[in-house]
């Protein structure tokens, strides 16, 4: 049996072109093979050698979201101050801009309120959350020894570190105004940041002002006011990747850091799970290596060493002491 292609006549013969079924079978097996031959050579993997990584891009974090400006951030803000032709200039009354301390935006408030504002016996009625002029000037970014963007660093090298993801636990001791907390809180799944501060102004700045203006309440901080390394509050089944203390234990006891530490070692994850204390650990050296050594593996802790990390917008470097648990 054949098949008229292209041409076919019952009347005249015409010139056309006949295929049988044999070459129509095999014309077609021929094309499904090249087809599927193509599409295996576009699905392999390239050969070809591809550029090394840059030598200066930052590490991301174990969620994948990366944490810490790379080379190519910072030439890129460069780039934009020196596109738009901008030089540092003096803090100086100008068109549109007053410049004023916060005693004097405190005063300012106190007696104008601001520039639009309610007035009468229902003027309360339109702030759902009422906070203190002290606050909103934000005078507690002074309290610190270093500038209030100093935070971020600290959040940085602690979340690369310790390989930190959103679903990590992190405790803080004493994370006063959270000039370093409230990084971890953004960047932590809710409820992942635990914190004890026994200061109270401290924590109305962290409640009333700094949660609420950084849009930052429903991550839900577990945020404790207690002392004497009492960790009652935050659960027994809690288990923490990272526990720090920024320039906390220079200011209590020897014995008071070691309870809190005999009370933290068993909440810290094994192997994994770190303890980063900064500037000093005077409460280990006073008691010599040895001694301090043989606390510590009482504890089921081990001390790793000395790390520093350097200011992204200051001259300033910091000292952290790295711990953590050796036995499960």
């Amino acid at each position: 049996m054949t098949m008229m292609a292209f041409f076919s006549s019952s009347s005249q013969p015409q010139k056309g072109v006949v295929v049988t079924v044999p070459v129509l079978v095999l014309a077609v097996s021929v094309a499904a093979l090249t087809l599927v031959f193509l599409a295996s050579s576009l699905s392999a993997p390239c050969s070809c050698s591809l550029p090394p990584p840059s030598p200066f891009s930052a590490l991301p974090a174990a969620g994948g979201e990366r944490v810490s400006a790379t080379a190519d951030d910072i030439e890129w803000v460069r780039e934009q101050i020196r596109g738009n032709g901008l030089h540092m200039q003096d803090n100086v009354l100008r068109k549109g801009i007053n410049p004023r301390t916060r005693a004097q935006q405190l005063q300012d408030l106190i007696q104008y309120k601001g520039i639009s504002h309610y007035d009468g016996p229902d003027s309360d009625n339109h702030t759902a959350l009422p906070c203190p002029g002290e606050l909103l000037v934000e005078e507690h970014h002074s309290n610190y020894g270093e500038p209030w963007a100093g935070g971020r660093d600290v959040f940085e090298f602690l979340a690369e570190s310790t390989n930190l993801s959103p679903n990590s636990q992190v405790l803080e001791i004493g994370c006063g105004t959270l000039r370093v907390g409230l990084h971890f809180i953004r960047y932590l799944a809710p409820s992942g940041f635990h914190c004890l501060e026994r200061d109270e102004l401290s924590l109305m700045a962290a409640l009333r002002y700094e949660l609420p203006s950084q849009g930052l309440l429903h991550k839900r901080p577990v945020i404790v006011r207690g002392e004497d390394m009492d960790f009652t509050r935050f659960g027994d089944g809690v288990s923490y990747d990272l526990i720090y203390a920024s320039a906390v234990f220079l200011h209590m006891p020897d014995n008071l850091v070691w309870t809190g530490l005999e009370r933290l070692a068993g909440k810290l994850k094994p192997y994994i799970g770190r303890i980063y204390v900064s500037h000093n650990i005077k409460f280990c050296s006073r008691l010599g290596g040895e001694q301090c050594t043989k606390r510590l593996s009482d504890l089921g802790l081990e001390y790793l060493g000395k790390r520093t990390h350097d200011s992204l917008l200051f001259n300033h470097y910091e000292i952290w002491f790295e711990f953590r648990r050796s036995r499960a």
